[in-house]
Parts: C-alpha cells; sequence; structure tokens
C-alpha cells in the first residue's frame, strides 16, 4: 500500500425528512447565499423547504448554474458573495452546483486573478481561506457533497479545483429528494459512480485489500441495484443505495494509498467540452475502449475485477478480461447509455479536434502510468467511435 493520508470532515446527514435540522449546523448570526441549477429545486418545492429551515437568517438566492458550471457564471455569484457579505454558501442540486459552489468559496476571498485558480490541476490551490459551505444534494452521480474537489468550465476546458478548504461542512443525503429526477439523470449518476470507482480500482495492485475489497462492494451494489431504482422511482431503499454509493465512489476512502487512472474523465471531458455529451455518457463511451487497447497495462486487476465483479472464472486470461469488458459495456447500456461515439452525432473525422484539445490542455501522458500518450488517446477514440 502507498503512503497516504486521510481526511474527510464532512459531516452527512443521511435520510428522509431532515432539512430542519439545517437551523443546528448553520451559524444563527449567518448571511447565506443558496446556490442551485436549472430551477428543478423550485418546481419541486425543495428550494422552498431550504429556504423556511433557514429560519429567521438573511438569505440571498443565485440560480442558473449550470451542468458543467461555467467560470464566467460563477463569477456573477462571487460579486454577490462579495457586495452582499455573504459569509456562508449553501449548494442545492446535483454535482454541478456543488462544484460550482465550491469555486465561489475559494474565490470569493481570493485577492488574486480568480481564473488563476483553475490551472493548479489536481495539486491544492494557493488559498488560505474559503468560505464555508454546505450541500443539499438532489443528483447521487459525482460525490461531491463528501470530497474536496470540483471541475469548472471555462474557455472550452474543463479544470479541476482542489483545495482541503472546499470540503463541505455537511451534506443532506435525501434519497426521496432524487424521486423526481428524469430516467436519463438517474442513469448519468450510476454511470457517474460506477466509473469513479474503476478509475481508482482497475489500475494495478497496491497491496491495499481494504480499498479493493470496498470498491468491489461498491460495484456490486450499483450494478444490482441500478435495475430496481430505474423501474421503481420511489423505492426509498433502492434509491438510498444509490446514493450512498455515489457519496462513497469518491470521497477519498477508495482511492487512498492506491494508483489513480482518470485518463476516462481527461479524455470524457474533451467530448463534453467539444460536443456538448453529457459527462456520465463520455465515461460510458471511453472506458470500454481504453481498457481493451490498455488491457495488458492493466491486466492483473482487470482480472480480479473479472472475477470478483462479474464472478467470471473460465477461460484464458485474454477472454475473461474481454468478458468483463463486455460486461461493462452492457451495464452501461442497460441503464439507457449508449457507449458509441457514432450514436451522439459525432463524425469520426472530428476525433482530430479532441486530439487537438488534449494536447491543448496538456493532457498527453494520462494513466496512472503516465504513458498513454495522444497516439494512444486517439486509437481509443478511433475503436469508441462504432
Amino acid at each position: 500500500m502507498q503512503n497516504f493520508d486521510y481526511y474527510n470532515p464532512t459531516h452527512i446527514v443521511f435520510g428522509r425528512d431532515r432539512l430542519a435540522e439545517l437551523d443546528k449546523l448553520i451559524p444563527a448570526e449567518a448571511k447565506v447565499l443558496v446556490l442551485y441549477g436549472g430551477g428543478s429545486v423550485k418546481r419541486f418545492g425543495t428550494l422552498d423547504k431550504v429556504i423556511s429551515s433557514l429560519g429567521e437568517r438573511s438569505v440571498v438566492e443565485f440560480g442558473g448554474i449550470e451542468p458543467n458550471p461555467k467560470f464566467e457564471t460563477l463569477m456573477q455569484a462571487v460579486e454577490i458573495v462579495r457586495r452582499e457579505n455573504v459569509d456562508f454558501l449553501l449548494a442545492v442540486g446535483g454535482g454541478s452546483v456543488m462544484d460550482g459552489t465550491k469555486f465561489v468559496a475559494a474565490a470569493a476571498p481570493f485577492e488574486g486573478d480568480e481564473a488563476s485558480l483553475l490551472y493548479h490541476g489536481f495539486g491544492p490551490l494557493p488559498i488560505s481561506t474559503a468560505i464555508p459551505m454546505g450541500t443539499v444534494a438532489t443528483l447521487p452521480a459525482t460525490g461531491s457533497e463528501m470530497n474536496m474537489g470540483a471541475v469548472v468550465s471555462y474557455q472550452g476546458g474543463k479544470f479541476p479545483v482542489m483545495s482541503p478548504l472546499n470540503y463541505p461542512k455537511f451534506s443532506f443525503l435525501d434519497p426521496s429528494l432524487t424521486f423526481t429526477l428524469p430516467d436519463i439523470q438517474v442513469a448519468n449518476g450510476i454511470v457517474d459512480a460506477f466509473v469513479h470507482i474503476l478509475e481508482q480500482y482497475v489500475t494495478f495492485p497496491a497491496n491495499a485489500p481494504v480499498q479493493d475489497r470496498t470498491a468491489e462492494g461498491l460495484l456490486k451494489t450499483l450494478i444490482e441495484t441500478a435495475p430496481l431504482t430505474l423501474a421503481e422511482k420511489d423505492n426509498y431503499e433502492a434509491r438510498s443505495a444509490l446514493v450512498w454509493s455515489a457519496t462513497w465512489a469518491l470521497n477519498g476512502f477508495i482511492g487512498a494509498g492506491v494508483p489513480h487512472d482518470w485518463s476516462t474523465h481527461m479524455i470524457g471531458h474533451e467530448l463534453t467540452a467539444l460536443f456538448g455529451i453529457d459527462h456520465a455518457q463520455t465515461l460510458a463511451i471511453v472506458q470500454p475502449s481504453a481498457w481493451k487497447l490498455r488491457k495488458d497495462k492493466k491486466r492483473a486487476k482487470l482480472l480480479q475485477y473479472a472475477e470478483r465483479v462479474w464472478d467470471i472464472r473460465d477461460g484464458s486470461e485474454d477472454q475473461r478480461i474481454d468478458a468483463a469488458i463486455g460486461k461493462t459495456r452492457a451495464f452501461f447500456e442497460s441503464v439507457g447509455i449508449k457507449t458509441r461515439l457514432s450514436e451522439y452525432g459525432v463524425a469520426q473525422e472530428q476525433l482530430s479536434d479532441v486530439i487537438d484539445a488534449l494536447e491543448k490542455h496538456g493532457m498527453t501522458a494520462l494513466s496512472e502510468s503516465g504513458d498513454l500518450t495522444l497516439d494512444i488517446s486517439r486509437a481509443i477514440l478511433e475503436d469508441a467511435y462504432a
């Protein structure tokens, strides 16, 4: 097992009808900015419940945070924080709203060029303070409710924003708040969580049995839960398993002391930026082909994944690996996510645009071993096309 530090201060409030407890978790004298997305939290009454739970506190609202939140939009919220002397942020929504709120939390007290905060990769931001924040999660997918990371869109790229100061102070996870989600958003969340786990698990052996077994349990839970939670929208127990799995997929625990990949995410980010394909859909497109092209690099963990997650034990090593890749693609498609780039209206000649974007953003040596070149990225995209 590799050396690691593990720190996670987020207080999770899990369960149905607990929003009234917001009053206990935010300072009574705080001025609160409530941030949300396209309006579904208004239509379904979630925002009203949140505002009511804030009691007599001074509250300001900021709506309109997009999927793949844009720097320009978030800077409007930063200006509100500064102008109104806001001292607590509350994100109400899915991963994009939570990610955007983390950026606002870091940028509002920052005295330099806020855009410079986008250029530190997976390293910590050069900040000494951030506005405290909490979340009310309405979409199980990204794990942003219990980690320090965010992704922000700017000038055609998607940029990670990371700081220990951006852990939410608390996050409310009420599975019933997800009952009204469209099937496609639930399916996207399932795939997003699944691939988050894979990026930390299917790398190379690191003698980390606790992390491996936890990752395998989460993967099997998602496989078992997905069809039920899609078929029965108000099945509280099934949705609870999905919500908690998505949180644990990226709260840092299974990634502690083990190598990480994230090449599927980096390639996928460019597909989203260029073609507007949903983030989770890009992961479903890239992941099977990435494994097909890299199976010799990942052989030991792919064989472990085949046996422990899919119960594949018969055949040669290559046959077992190919079967596991096939099972993974079939799982994505079973929840309604297409896995071929050609199915999203992208022309084959546009693959060069993706490679150009990867080069522009410095994504030229990806994977846990840093040897996934642009030529390999091109081969992955060509294989993923049709």
